[in-house]
């Protein structure tokens, strides 16, 4: 009898202890209740020994249903038949389910020796007793039942991933030392998956994740409503080359998942984790253009070189680009090992310590960041960028803004033509630039003009010309003509300049950063042309005066209808003269007190910070 129990407490049921389940498959889902008990028609048992078995024969139940989830888990078989018959439905796998599994065996594989250790003392007695079972198995009855519990959860709810980290954390927090032991172990577990994971992602810049359980994801599930709110994004992103595929990656690859984000991490580490990945994934996989040092060393573009006169006057030629290995160069191979090395410390814990987790990410992420630094910074020559940003957008090289504002003055007493509006800008674009650009300024061919479709059509008549309507608009998520056509005042104020970004300054260009950038440099271009038309405006009256002046001279009668004129139009003058003495404060305000100022700052924080995402955020500010 008590063989027969020591059989049933490893879940094989007989005479004695029946299931009342049958025919048992790995399909036969986790029962909710025990249905192991004692036969009915045994008379030989005493009431006591009865009660006693039938408490300690749960501890069975528990035991085959445990092993039944950690085979189903386990079970690798469904992966050859799934290539055997690709169009046979298969059952969603989980890696964390498959390592609680790995943790249940263990546990299991202790209470198994101590059945196994209860069998031998009893065939050890001269008088085998039932409470040598009872005794040996006592510690069991706290143990198997939560376990238990633990599992009908997870399967009816279908927690796996990060959900299951979390759920194991929870229950970590006990008042029974032994439950607690084996939910640690347990977590561990599910801790080693994750750590493999994170190894995968931050060491390497891959993401390993079969089946959507780690809480780094792909951005695959949110691509239409990506496309939906942020077309101009989306558009530019799509017009990039198979070898930028990284700088897609980087601003819509990836997302944090919050649903499989362990509640024990938080949102901020979650994100350092997000980063360096990225950032790992930017400097192992460099773009072959940027290797052959084009995106340093910017050539002149065939079709500006082909503008007359042009060929002859400038002469960009490319520096030889030095050559290291790249790919390896980017992120040393010493680098990646201590990232390696600070997670296998981390694996190796038999707990997990939040305080020294975080302290890791933080190690990886300044890695990261500081070697990005080196990558856009130093290498791709950000403040050359920058400074080219500076003189054109932000209208630094007055020279060549104010030589293109008075070779296209004419040009834009009338209103643009829809159709040719650009081609007729780029005339006096290029001999602007013939007079003021030198040839050392390689930056230039980044810079295009561009006259984007305005909101209204324009009419040929200057008298059919509609009033203009004044509408400043700061949204910038809207698209590039939709936000000129708000804010547009006149037909030419859709002037717009485009900066062509190479692979990695994406990473710090951002269509938002040059969207800002293209809305403070349409401001400033009104302000000037604005400025340039009053001081035109007085030019021309002080010059129209000094010529009628010799005429009426001797001719007393004129001179005091000259002179009651010039009466007449004194407020307005002076008019003008407030005028032009406001846009000329505002400008020196604008270019010195706040462009100039903030450049500086700007210097100071790019020569002090040795970290991406500190520039980063620099620059915004």
């Amino acid at each position: 009898m008590l063989h027969e129990l020591l059989l049933a407490l490893l879940g094989y049921t007989g005479d004695l202890i029946i299931d009342r389940r049958d025919h048992l498959t790995a399909d036969t889902p986790i029962s909710y209740e025990c249905t192991f008990k004692l036969a009915p028609d045994i008379s030989f048992i005493d009431p006591s020994d009865r009660e006693l078995i039938e408490r300690i024969i749960v501890l069975g139940f528990y035991y085959r249903e445990m092993e039944r989830f950690s085979g189903k888990c386990r079970d690798l078989s469904w992966i050859r038949s799934a290539n055997a018959n690709p169009l046979e439905k298969k059952e969603k796998g989980s890696v964390y389910r498959r390592a609680l599994a790995n943790g249940i065996v263990e546990i299991l594989s202790v209470y198994r020796s101590a059945v196994l250790h209860i069998e031998q003392k009893l065939l050890s007695e001269n008088m085998p007793i039932l409470a040598t079972v009872t005794q040996g198995l006592n510690k069991f009855l706290c143990l198997l039942p939560p376990l238990y519990e633990l599992i009908l959860e997870i399967e009816h709810d279908d927690i796996r991933g990060g959900q299951l980290l979390n759920l194991l954390h929870k229950r970590c927090h006990c008042g029974v030392p032994e439950l607690q032991t084996c939910m640690q172990r347990l977590l561990w577990h599910g801790h080693q998956v994750m750590y493999n994971q994170l190894a995968s992602w931050i060491v390497y810049g891959i993401l390993q994740d079969q089946y959507g359980e780690f809480f780094i994801r792909r951005q695959e599930d949110r691509d239409v409503e990506n496309s939906s709110s942020h077309p101009d994004i989306s558009e530019k992103l799509a017009c990039m080359s198979t070898d930028d595929a990284s700088l897609t990656d980087w601003h819509l690859g990836f997302h944090i998942s919050l649903d499989m984000l362990p509640e024990y991490i938080p949102m901020r580490v979650a994100e350092s984790i997000l980063f360096a990945g990225k950032a790992v994934q930017v400097l192992r996989n460099p773009s072959p253009s940027f290797q052959s040092g084009d995106a340093v060393h910017p050539q002149m573009p065939k079709s500006f070189q082909k503008i007359h006169g042009l060929a002859g006057r400038f002469h960009f030629q490319r520096e030889p680009a030095i050559h290291t290995g790249m790919g390896e160069d980017l992120l040393p191979q010493s680098e990646a090992d201590k990232i390696e090395a600070m997670l296998l410390n981390l694996k190796e814990s038999s707990e997990f310590h939040k305080r020294s987790f975080e302290c890791a990410v933080d190690s990886v992420q300044a890695v990261a960041a500081s070697h990005l630094w080196q990558l856009v910074v130093v290498r791709a020559d950000l403040n050359g960028h920058l400074k080219a940003l500076k003189d054109y957008f932000l209208l630094a090289k007055g020279d060549f803004f104010q030589c293109f504002l008075e070779e296209s003055r004419q040009l834009m007493r009338l209103p643009p033509r829809q159709s040719t509006a650009e081609a007729d800008l780029m005339v006096p674009f290029q001999l602007a630039a013939l007079k003021t650009i030198g040839e050392e300024d390689k930056y230039f061919s980044k810079v295009s003009l561009r006259m984007p479709s305005f909101g209204i059509t324009v009419k040929p008549s200057l008298l059919d010309l509609p009033k203009p309507t004044s509408s400043v608009d700061g949204s910038s998520g809207a698209s590039l003509s939709n936000a000129l056509s708000e804010m547009s005042v006149d037909g030419w104020d859709g002037i717009a300049l485009e900066y062509s970004v190479d692979w990695p300054l994406h990473l710090f260009f951002t269509q938002e950063v040059l969207s800002k950038y293209l809305r403070i440099f349409q401001y400033l271009l009104r302000l000037k042309r604005t400025q340039m038309e009053l001081e035109k405006l007085w030019a021309s009256v002080m010059h129209q005066y000094h010529s009628d002046f010799p005429k009426h001279r001797n001719d007393q009668e004129k001179c005091s209808e000259a002179q009651q004129k010039r009466q007449r139009f004194r407020p307005m003058w002076r008019v003008r003269e407030h005028m032009a003495f406001l846009v000329r404060n505002l400008q020196f305000y604008i270019q010195v007190d706040v462009i100039e100022s903030q450049w500086n700052i700007l210097q100071s924080h790019i020569q002090e910070s040795h970290d991406f995402t500190e520039l980063v955020g620099f620059h915004q500010e």
